[in-house]
């Protein structure tokens, strides 16, 4: 228990506090006052000008508004109003706790000698209100350019600006002439006024002289350049420190007609397409030989990769990506990728017609050979299936979630081997890309290598089978491959059902390529979309069939 000092024993001294000395305490005015930094020279006369550059008295108004959106808060200067080429100064509204002051000053009347003391005059100083706002100017202004005001187009914005119909009415497209320097003996550009804002210097238009001596009449630019509505959206200054590219180097030509010799500069490291030599199915040739910039890096190249490439095409003329990538091991198959030269080396590619998006041997004209019909390519959509790609953290962590399971990882490359084969019983991917000639189902198998029905000549739609061939082998691959999909493996009974509902159905129109349109490979096609619908009743129809089979246990 803390102990209480008593009256009797406890005393108290009081000192008096001078007060003489500090000043009067004043009541702040509640009144509120809005200020303005203007980056000008403001006169009393002068008040309404700034005020009218301001944007006039409902701006500053909606700028100054306690709830004002940002969009509204915005205030600008326009030290040029009127003219539309001229980029105002952006400003801002901060908040301030500053103290309006008036300060009055009474002249004393003037004599031989000066006072004693040295004041000139006597100053009252009265606080006002608070400023609780401020609009500031501090950011940089935008690059400026004038054009020539007798210009057909600055005439054109300036009726744009004042909305004069007649004279928007009026106006044509001047006729180009093409003379981009003019002597500067001939009349200038009208220049615009010097703003009694602006700094004389700055404002002070330069006349460049000519040469004592010489001879050449003396140009100026007749570019007609109109400035667009903003040059730089940077308002502090950034350090610039400007070095010229390392990798350009300067290079000369001489024009063969005129012996006159230009130079440019050239960046020597630029990137360089090296993409495969690619033809239609209407051109006549087939490439020979990789182009000019592919050849120039072939000594760059893994040769041992390269020497295996070759050896591939030479097996087998026509590739898929899927089922080369799957004759490397995965560390191969991603230099082969990631290298973008080594297939445009040993190959070119067709970019319509049954072989689309296939990689073929130089001089090896699918066309003209009845045997490349097994490297045709089919490709059916699945819509439920989107193409997406893992990302690159979620591929680490995979790896480094499976990297102590080996016989998974074996698993899995022998799948990924296997990703470009279709055998009717099993699924490995979700997308159907096959070569025909690495479907491997027997009764696929059986209608693929039926020499009946095929064409003399080849086609671009079809290859070289005829199109009712080609529809069968289609219908059965879809059939099989989104049976798979849905859990089903398809029997041999239900594709020749489905291809006895196809003999019946009507027959398919002769259909005309149009210019532009090289869809049809892809079997993106009307009587295989008939087909899809078919497939699924058939399937629903199976579906109900055995559950009523099934005998209870």
């Amino acid at each position: 228990m803390d102990n209480e000092p008593s009256a009797s024993n406890q005393q108290y001294t009081f000192h008096s506090i001078d007060t003489s000395d500090r000043a009067p305490d004043r009541a702040l005015p509640k009144v509120a006052f809005y200020s303005v930094e203007y980056p000008g020279y403001v006169k009393e006369q002068s008040v309404p000008l700034a005020i009218q550059n301001l944007g006039g008295q409902t701006s500053l108004d909606n700028a100054f508004r306690r709830a004002a959106s940002k969009t509204d808060a915005h205030i600008e200067v326009a030290l040029r109003p009127g003219n539309p080429f001229a980029h105002p100064i952006p400003g801002d509204v901060v908040p301030t706790n500053n103290i309006l002051l008036k300060i009055t000053k009474k002249r004393r009347k003037r004599r031989d000698t000066p006072p004693e003391d040295g004041a000139i005059g006597e100053y009252t100083v009265e606080a006002v209100g608070v400023i609780n706002k401020t609009a500031r100017f501090r950011s940089m202004v935008d690059y400026q350019y004038q054009p020539d005001m007798e210009d057909p187009i600055s005439k054109l914005r300036i009726s744009m600006e004042d909305m004069d119909v007649d004279a928007l009415c009026k106006y044509t497209i001047p006729k180009e002439t093409g003379e981009y320097m003019v002597p500067a003996s001939t009349q200038a550009p009208t220049q615009p006024e010097v703003d009694i804002n602006l700094d004389p210097q700055l404002a002070a238009i330069s006349q460049p002289a000519q040469a004592q001596g010489s001879e050449t009449p003396l140009l100026r630019s007749n570019l007609r350049l109109f400035p667009p509505p903003l040059f730089s959206r940077q308002t502090i200054p950034l350090a610039y420190n400007f070095k010229s590219n390392p990798a350009s180097i300067v290079s000369t030509t001489i024009d063969e007609e005129t012996g006159e010799e230009k130079k440019r500069l050239i960046n020597r490291m630029r990137w360089k397409g090296y993409g495969p030599a690619s033809v239609t199915f209407n051109d006549t040739y087939v490439p020979e030989k990789p182009p000019q910039n592919v050849e120039s890096g072939r000594d760059r190249m893994d040769q041992r990769l390269l020497v295996q490439l070759q050896a591939l095409f030479l097996e087998r003329p026509v590739w898929t990506r899927m089922s080369l990538f799957n004759q490397f091991p995965p560390l191969d198959a991603r230099e082969i990728h990631n290298s973008k030269i080594l297939l445009p080396l040993v190959c070119y590619v067709f970019q319509d017609g049954p072989w689309r998006d296939t990689l073929i041997r130089f001089s090896y004209d699918p066309r003209k050979d009845n045997g490349a019909r097994f490297y045709q390519r089919l490709y059916f959509r699945n819509a439920n299936h989107p193409i997406s790609r893992p990302s690159v953290m979620t591929r680490r962590q995979e790896r480094a979630t499976n990297a102590d399971v080996w016989p998974n990882e074996q698993a899995k490359e022998a799948d990924r081997k296997q990703s470009h084969i279709f055998d009717g019983q099993t699924l490995t991917k979700e997308t159907a890309a096959f070569q025909l000639c690495d479907i491997t189902d027997p009764m696929l198998k059986e209608l693929i290598n039926d020499p009946k029905d095929l064409r003399d000549v080849c086609h671009e739609r079809d290859g070289w089978y005829d199109p009712k061939a080609f529809e069968r082998i289609k219908a059965v691959l879809r059939h099989k491959f989104f049976s798979l999909l849905e859990g089903h493996v398809p029997t041999d009974e239900e594709c020749q059902a489905l291809m006895a509902a196809e003999e019946g159905s009507t027959k398919t129109k002769k259909r005309t390529l149009k210019a532009g349109k090289h869809n049809m490979a892809k079997g993106a096609l009307r009587p295989e979309d008939a087909a899809a619908q078919r497939l699924r009743a058939t399937l629903e129809r199976n579906a109900k069939t055995f559950q009523s089979q099934r005998q209870p246990l």
